[in-house]
């Protein structure tokens, strides 16, 4: 019974958000008096038992992921390259929105997620079907961490814990008392708005952008923390994280006139069934949309192949992204996928 309590807690923390809060006056519009809000959509009605409805009397089919888990990419990853001074820019993909984005001596890690679990609990909530990349005492030294949001799959005590007070955080309104509870140096956090920007040193420069998404870590702060994703300049080479997002016509445009981007990371997965995913998080097509939108000079699939948040098969996303891809005609390297523990090099 007590297992079942707990499962039925996690399954509304992490599927279900109830109606956002209303935009406060003379705010910025996704400002809301206890909160934030999505200012271009008008949120779903959605709770605990649209949840049950969806996961077991909808239409939509749950794949099991152990039925394409095997068939998820991994590659080797050589650790010895992350200590080596980046005279390109290497990206290094270790599953879900996590990445190692390094060039010229700096390194910068997305949404660090090293648990096995997806979950407030250690033993329920989703776990992860494929193995882990890397032994992460080996990971080289980290000088920025970027989160999107606050939900189990973003932020993760586990990682925040073992990368400690030798990176700068870049954080959303609301993350920063997180953070410090849990042994983070306050001076070691800077908690942003949308299009607010820092700098970490000459050259390293963060700028929060918009997305359209919700934040909650218990029953009680839905909506109390922003979600944003984030533009990063290193030197001459400049990358965009969208963290996790729905889709509207206005954000994303907005983004690339401000920007000039080499290279965006746009999730794929978590988005069936669309009725009940849309809002909050794009399909393959609609990451193609986005790309173009910021004017991306190429793109990586992300938030797919490392946890069974929603109906798709694990490779589902990627199938469905080639074929968005041909229906658009996109270059191969244009829009692409890595490998789980893949480490590839770019030109900035």
């Amino acid at each position: 019974m007590i297992r079942l309590l707990f499962l039925s807690l996690f399954l509304i923390l992490s599927a279900c958000s109830s109606s956002e809060p209303k935009s406060c006056k003379n705010c910025p519009a996704h400002h809301a008096n206890n909160g934030y809000t999505n200012p271009y959509i008008k949120p779903p009605a959605k709770n605990f038992f649209s949840f049950i409805k969806m996961k077991f009397f909808g239409d939509d089919i749950w794949i099991k992921p152990e039925t394409e888990a095997h068939l998820v990419p991994i590659a080797k990853l050589d650790t010895k390259l992350l200590h080596q001074k980046q005279a390109k820019p290497r990206v290094t993909w270790l599953g879900h929105s996590t990445f190692l984005l390094q060039y010229n001596n700096k390194t910068l890690m997305t949404d660090p997620i090293f648990s096995d679990r997806a979950s407030p609990f250690s033993f329920i909530g989703p776990k992860r079907y494929v193995p882990h990349a890397m032994d992460y005492s080996n990971l080289p030294a980290i000088d920025a961490v970027i989160i999107s949001h606050n939900h189990y799959d973003h932020l993760d005590i586990k990682s925040i814990q073992l990368i400690g007070n030798q990176a700068q955080y870049f954080v959303p309104l609301g993350i920063k008392q997180w953070l410090v509870e849990i042994g983070i140096d306050s001076k070691q956090i800077i908690e942003m708005d949308w299009w607010q920007k820092s700098n970490l040193s000459d050259g390293f420069k963060f700028t929060s952008t918009p997305s359209q998404h919700w934040s909650a870590r218990s029953l009680t702060d839905r909506y109390k923390s922003l979600w944003s994703s984030w533009f990063i300049k290193m030197d001459d080479w400049t990358i965009w994280f969208a963290g996790d997002t729905g889709y509207n016509k206005i954000q994303f445009k907005e983004i690339g006139q401000r920007f000039d981007i080499d290279l965006a990371l746009i999730p794929i997965g978590a988005y069936a069934p669309r009725w009940f995913m849309r809002y909050y998080h794009v399909n393959p097509e609609e990451a193609i949309t986005i790309h173009h939108e910021v004017g991306a000079r190429q793109s990586i699939g992300m938030h797919w192949g490392t946890f069974p948040l929603t109906a798709e098969a694990p490779l589902e996303p990627v199938r469905n992204l080639s074929k968005a891809k041909s229906k658009y005609q996109l270059k191969e390297n244009e829009f692409s996928t890595m490998a789980i523990g893949e480490s590839r090099v770019l030109s900035p």
